[in-house]
């Protein structure tokens, strides 16, 4: 049998297998080289040979005179995602001690001709081979359809930053189902365990690029863990690196047969040491429902595979439900039979009404416990790929705390919610679609933007498995001419060169990150200055929302063992729900009013207080129109915030500090056939 032979038929047994892993996925060289920097922004010592970096010019830094700062923010990116998913999924190394031709070589089982790349012959644009020379040919990869090759070698991460890039978060990510179906691995699928490796190389990076430039602190890739030593970095010309965790089983949170695998020890340990590592943002889910939340589903035919791996890992399929409001999950495909043959014999997975578009799991107990350690330790939660039904919890939580470090890094979250995200402080940003298409989606929430004064991101999910924008051809009226200038205009672009290879963004697409600012130039061609200004603000509005996480003070809670009184209380003989239920601190327990629209409960808070937050945690009945009133005498009410689309759950009615003793619910329409019911009521002061 030939060896293409061979080839095929191991593919053809592999396909389910790679079709789900395609789903879920994320001699001597010579030394350093000495010689006198033409500027600090120049090493003094590179590795000989290696990539070019076709950029002249001093990069931007300082600050302006308000003590802003400027720069390009990617809000998602796996620079070491080569270290996940078994070590055999991304091909290549962002660095290497031995070189380029060390760093970026081709996955073994990739020679010689790319038959048995069995993950980059599902997912990219090869027809089932290609060339796995890397360094110093290129022939076929990086490419922008190429799923399974580095995007992130650090020379090509360099000229993103020289182009104007100040602030990137990597995120560490992995994927053990992954890892455990995919054939080739050399290393374990823990994925707890993958995180601590990919943390451990972004730090030998840091030195990596430290020694070129003559020492510790010096280089201009620096990992950073507040936002005035992020400030301080940026304000310096150099690029603060951000790290966050995206992965499906964060602290072995998973679940099996609905029965989680973790408890609240267990989270407050891994939280405590990715804290530690240096994380400040992470997901609580991804691609699975795990034991702290649902996921937002995958669409079409990658949501039928990842399903079927949704099973393999818990037990269970996806479960889905009618929405409740505007909010959507995302539409599951039909199932296949090449998804079918993922799973054990006499099971098959299941189709979806129309109708039933949304997760029927929400955000966990565990997975608010979660949260709440998040806002202890001031980490940023990120709420792409979670459910309709989670993030609406999470946005509660937070929103009840007054709390702003909320993230949308790559356009996972539900738009109707952006504002929602913008009101409580928190960051978004767009995944690299087409300029053209960039630029459409930044102008529809270009007024949002204004009204709130934030900047704008990309999250250029670079080795994330995404697919990345395609060439538009040297004829296209947004076609970039070389060499450009970066946006703030102080350095000159050429095309980047990479031992023989040239890249162009007009033929080569977004291929790897050093064609970062060139797409960014495309942008602008595609839809002018604002769009670009917006991103050139990034860097501010990411650290102002990350500054406003650390200093958060949720204020002090008023309500609780406070006086209560209420229109009036369901009677019970065996149970009280008598307003004092709703301020003794015990969820267990609740005030309940009688089944009529006209009642109120209201809290004496013994003294006059500013107040500017009140939080509602309701039981099943509750309220879809109500205002709050406050009082400086209990007689005398005025209004300071209502609604008529309430929706249960935790409701937060944030107002303008007001001074008041008396705090009152004031219920005009129920939205059940039962009275209003309440939980909690708690009054925050100013």
């Amino acid at each position: 049998m030939t060896g293409n032979h061979r080839a095929r038929n191991v593919l053809a047994r592999l396909l389910p297998l790679l079709l789900l892993a395609a789903a879920l996925a994320a001699g001597a060289v010579p030394g350093p080289t000495a010689r006198a920097a033409d500027g600090w922004w120049n090493p003094t010592a590179r590795p000989v040979p290696d990539s070019q970096i076709d950029v002249t010019g001093e990069p931007l830094h300082g600050t302006a005179p308000d003590g802003s700062v400027r720069g390009f923010v990617d809000a998602h990116n796996h620079l070491m995602s080569a270290e996940g998913f078994g070590g055999r999924v991304i091909c290549g190394s962002a660095f290497s001690e031995q070189g380029v031709a060390d760093a970026l070589k081709d996955c073994p089982e990739h020679y010689p001709d790319g038959s048995l790349a069995l993950f980059e012959n599902v997912t990219g644009g090869a027809d089932g081979h290609h060339d796995p020379v890397g360094w110093p040919t290129f022939a076929d990869w990086p490419a922008h359809d190429s799923l399974s090759h580095q995007q992130d070698y650090y020379a090509w991460l360099e000229r993103a930053w020289r182009g104007g890039e100040r602030v990137l978060v990597n995120d560490l990510v992995t994927n053990g189902l992954l890892c455990s179906i995919y054939p080739y691995k050399d290393r374990p699928c823990d994925e707890m365990e993958a995180i601590r490796t990919e943390a451990k190389k972004s730090y030998e990076l840091q030195d990596y690029v430290d020694r070129m430039y003559g020492g510790p602190g010096k280089g201009w890739f620096r990992i950073v863990t507040d936002s005035d030593q992020a400030r301080r970095v940026v304000a310096q010309g150099k690029l603060a690196v951000v790290l966050g965790v995206e992965t499906s089983e964060p602290f072995g949170c998973k679940q099996v047969l609905d029965v989680p695998q973790c408890d609240r020890a267990a989270i407050d340990r891994g939280l405590d040491e990715l804290y530690a590592l240096g994380v400040r943002s992470m997901f609580l889910c991804h691609k699975f429902d795990n034991a702290l939340c649902g996921v937002r589903f995958d669409e079409g035919t990658t949501g039928v595979a990842v399903n079927a791996g949704q099973f393999l890992s818990t037990g269970t399929f996806w479960a889905t439900e009618p929405c409740t409001g505007p909010q959507h999950d995302n539409p599951i495909g039909l199932p296949t039979a090449q998804a079918d043959a993922l799973l054990p014999a006499g099971v098959s997975l299941p189709t979806y009404a129309a109708t039933a578009q949304c997760n029927t799991r929400g955000l966990t107990d565990l997975g608010a416990y979660a949260i709440d350690g998040m806002v202890k330790r001031h980490m940023m939660l990120e709420v792409d790929h979670m459910s309709v039904k989670a993030a609406r919890s999470a946005f509660e939580i937070l929103e009840s705390k007054g709390y702003p470090g909320v993230l949308s890094s790559h356009s996972w979250m539900d738009l109707d919610w952006t504002e929602r995200l913008y009101r409580l402080g928190g960051f978004a940003a767009q995944y690299p679609h087409d300029a053209n298409a960039f630029v459409a989606e930044a102008n529809r929430t270009e007024a949002l933007r204004d009204r709130y004064g934030v900047g704008y991101g990309y999250g250029s999910d670079l080795n994330g498995v995404g697919g990345w924008p395609g060439p538009v051809g040297a004829g296209a009226p947004n076609a970039v001419t070389y060499p450009f200038r970066s946006a703030d205009g102080g350095s000159l672009l050429d095309r980047q060169v990479t031992g023989s290879r040239t890249w162009d963004v007009n033929t080569d697409g977004l291929a790897h990150a050093g064609l970062l600012p060139d797409w960014i130039e495309q942008i602008r061609l595609s839809g002018g200055q604002g769009v670009v200004d917006d991103l050139m603000k990034g860097s501010q509005s990411y650290l102002t929302t990350w500054r406003a996480t650390e200093v958060h003070d949720a204020g002090r809670e008023l309500a609780t063992g406070a006086a209560a009184s209420a229109s009036s209380s369901e009677w019970n003989p065996f149970v009280s729900y008598q307003p004092g239920r709703a301020v003794d601190g015990d969820r267990a327990t609740r005030w309940a009013s009688d089944w009529s629209d006209d009642q109120w409960f209201a809290v004496d808070l013994g003294t006059a207080r500013v107040v500017d937050r009140v939080t509602l945690d309701w039981e099943r009945a509750y309220a879809r129109s109500y205002r709050i009133e406050v009082s400086t005498n209990g007689a005398d009410w005025r209004t300071v915030w209502s609604t008529s689309a309430g929706d249960g759950g935790l409701d937060t009615a944030a107002f303008t500090p007001t001074s008041a003793r008396y705090v009152r619910f004031h219920g005009t329409a129920r939205a059940t056939q039962w009275g209003y019911s309440l939980n909690e009521v708690s009054v925050h002061g100013a």
